[in-house]
């Protein structure tokens, strides 16, 4: 049950305190009028058109690598006339591209980047922040049909970026293929505005109002990447801007240093667009005509030609030489005195007051004219900011440390949400690896003797089965397939932050791991972990009548604190757990909720999840921090025994449910409908199984006679996908 402290820090569903979906505004709100392909998706059929069967990874290891890079750098300088290049090069409109592929991910929840080629649907390629980005992906079109399988949207995105990088003279890291495509929208809570940037929405920060950025949100603002380049709100102060950058970038996992550095080096290249007033544009792609083939934002074929192209409303370019890398961005920032004034579109920007003629841009048609540079109110925040201001400096006078500090915070980047090195592909994978990349060293695979006198020795220890589940389910369950991150693998769970975490119930966590520990021999923790879930697993069907084996895969490593970011850890920590019943204190959402939300990012089906919770319970497997102990939600007279009595007991007509007073509509009582007497304790997540027409149905099949069997198989393989999540050899 939930604490009392209705108002506990870290909560990943927090806001205004009023109840909201965790969907958010969805793509129907915007767009009504949307064809509707969901129907086509019921009875679990897939939109992917490359079935079950392909293997993105066979495909890519064949790939003419280096012939894509040689096609992607000439494509930079081949200028369409139904989209003509600034300054000639497509290489900064790429670099764009890519950012805005990737710098949609965010720590909370590990949703959003790069990894599956999202910017392709909608929201995201209607988005304001996105405008005309629709362009770049139709100049990359004919490069996509021509490599086909062999690379993904996902890893094209990326890999140009690099290339736009590499063609105009910037340092790049490395690149890491391996994102595979999906075919439909992500299932992502990108806010609840009712409004765009673009027309009038306020920041999603006003402290002087007591708000904060809600969790899992890291943009500013709806239709935003990151911040309004004009200032917070529309307001041009440049120490507001710092404000608002320090918060969104460091819920994008990026520090002051890697701020500064992706900002000055993304805008050594390339200009902003705010060359006419917004209402010369049409509409977003997702809300065109048929015969616009998806394109949006245009203006007339004359105008476009002629470089009247708005996107931002800002409009300028921020270097003298905006197609090649250099120093200019701080030089020029630091150099000049500068004066807010308005763009052609009505954008407020900052421009250097009297510049040298030397220091003035060319026009992005007309190579013979030079126009003002400009910085907008978030660049200004480099030099107006103190700590910004410092590491700005520091690059102006060290060119070098530019260069490293650019690449290695592009590189993340475009990568963090790719989860462990052993998932990169490709010849560029960087030798070196990066603390953020959650580096565990390799494991050795254990012999079957190996594993299954361990399992005997930890099951004549004295632990009980819930003991060594609930451990079990700790270590493996923190895996987030949104940027896969977490899981078994590591052992991370013996470690801070996560063996203090309350869900994991501390006390009793370190005492099952100091056994473990000592009896594992040859095994790594990571795997004796695992074995050790997975006895008690197998002990639970059998006494309950059941000879099930649960597989075991293993192999894992060991992590240490010197491979681990253990600050970074600390968005995993779950606020609720539905599995062990576990809730911190109440949310802005309904825990429920929570409760999908968590095996949505656990790769979960709705089978998948019923079976789960209810074998929990059977085993009682729930948090110790609930109000009563370790019998709320365990809907049975034995528990430790791996039974379907949860549902039986659960949809039993001769049990009436109420909600207890003061729980706050979280905990329930239910009695015998003839004596009155109280029979169970239960939580929403329990209920849910019961009132929600979906999920009681697949309830009502493992509550079934004769489906007790099919219960216990459906719980082990549930189980064993968990328990591998996250396990990449």
């Amino acid at each position: 049950m939930a604490e009392a402290d209705p108002q506990a820090s870290g909560c990943p569903f927090g806001g205004s305190g009023k109840a909201r979906s965790l969907l958010g505004r969805t793509n129907k709100d915007w767009w009504p009028d949307s064809l509707q392909l969901e129907i086509l998706a019921q009875g679990g059929k897939s939109a992917d058109p490359m079935g079950d069967d392909f293997n993105y990874a066979e495909a890519f290891n064949t790939l003419d690598y280096d012939a894509l890079k040689a096609d992607l750098t000439a494509l930079m300088t081949d200028s369409q006339p139904w989209w003509p290049a600034d300054y000639g090069n497509y290489g900064p409109f790429f670099i764009r591209m890519a950012w805005h592929a990737a710098g949609t991910y965010r720590t909370g929840d590990g949703r959003g980047g790069s990894g599956s080629g999202q910017q392709r649907f909608a929201p995201l390629n209607s988005w304001p922040d996105n405008g005309n980005l629709d362009k770049a992906r139709r100049l990359l079109w004919p490069i996509k049909q021509k490599y086909g399988k062999h690379i993904s949207w996902a890893d094209l995105f990326i890999l140009t970026g690099n290339v736009a990088i590499e063609s105009m003279g910037g340092p790049v890291f490395g690149f890491g293929g391996g994102r595979a495509d999906v075919f439909e929208p992500e299932t992502v809570y990108w806010g609840t505005e009712e409004q765009w940037v673009d027309t009038g929405a306020e920041t999603r920060i006003i402290p002087d109002e007591g708000k904060a950025l809600e969790n899992p949100l890291a943009a500013i603002q709806m239709g935003l990447i990151y911040v309004n380049p004009e200032g917070p709100g529309g307001v041009a102060d440049p120490l507001l801007s710092a404000r608002d950058m320090r918060e969104t970038f460091s819920r994008m996992a990026m520090n002051d240093e890697e701020t500064v550095a992706l900002t000055a080096g993304g805008h050594a290249f390339g200009k902003a667009h705010g060359a006419k007033p917004t209402d010369t544009f049409g509409g977003a792609p997702e809300s065109e005509a048929l015969a616009l083939q998806g394109f949006g934002w245009l203006t007339d074929k004359d105008e476009i030609g002629k470089g009247h192209i708005t996107t931002s409303g800002i409009e300028g370019a921020w270097t003298p030489n905006p197609t090649a890398w250099g120093g200019d961005y701080f030089r020029l920032l630091f150099k000049y005195d500068f004066e807010l004034v308005h763009s052609p579109a009505g954008a407020q920007q900052w421009q250097p007051i009297n510049p040298d003629e030397a220091d003035m841009a060319p026009d992005a048609r007309d190579p013979s004219k030079k126009v003002p540079t400009m910085m907008t109110t978030a660049d200004m925040a480099l030099k107006m900011d103190p700590e910004y201001r410092k590491i700005s400096e520091r690059f102006r006078d060290d060119q070098a440390a530019l260069d490293d500090a650019f690449a290695r915070a592009w590189f993340k980047l475009c990568h963090r949400d790719m989860g462990p090195k052993t998932r990169y592909l490709g010849p560029e994978v960087p030798e070196e690896t990066l603390i953020w990349m959650d580096p565990v060293p390799e494991g050795s695979t254990p012999s079957d003797s190996t594993v299954s006198a361990f399992q005997s020795a930890i099951l004549g220890s004295g632990l009980t089965v819930s003991e060594l589940v609930k451990a079990a389910w700790a270590s493996a369950s923190t895996y987030r397939n949104s940027d896969h991150r977490g899981g078994s693998n590591g052992a991370r769970v013996r470690l801070a932050p996560q063996k203090d975490w309350a869900a994991n119930d501390p006390a009793e966590l370190s005492k099952v791991l100091a056994k473990i520990d000592e009896l594992r021999g040859d095994l790594s923790m990571a795997d004796a972990i695992i074995a050790a879930g997975n006895a008690a697993v197998e002990k639970a069907a059998k006494d309950a009548g059941f000879d099930v084996s649960v597989p075991f895969t293993g192999g894992r490593g060991d992590a240490g604190d010197e491979h681990t970011d253990a600050e970074s850890f600390e968005p995993l920590e779950p606020f609720a757990d539905g599995f062990r019943n576990y809730l911190r204190t109440k949310a802005s959402v309904k825990t429920e909720d929570m409760l999908i939300d968590k095996a949505h990012l656990l790769g979960l089906s709705m089978p998948e999840m019923t079976a789960l919770v209810g074998g929990m319970r059977a085993l009682g497997a729930v948090s110790e921090h609930a109000d009563h102990g370790s019998s709320i939600g365990v809907l049975t007279e034995r528990p430790g025994q791996l039974t379907n009595d949860f549902f039986v007991n659960l949809l039993d007509m001769g049990t009436e449910w109420k909600t207890v007073d003061d729980s706050g509509d979280e905990e329930f009582v239910g009695s015998d409908r003839a004596s009155g007497t109280e029979k169970w304790r239960a939580t929403r997540t329990d209920l849910v199984f019961g009132s929600n027409s979906q999920l009681r149905a697949v309830a009502e099949v493992y509550a079934e006679n004769g489906n007790e069997e099919k219960f216990v198989h459906d719980f082990v393989s549930a189980w064993n996908k968990v328990m591998n999540a996250g396990f990449f050899k």
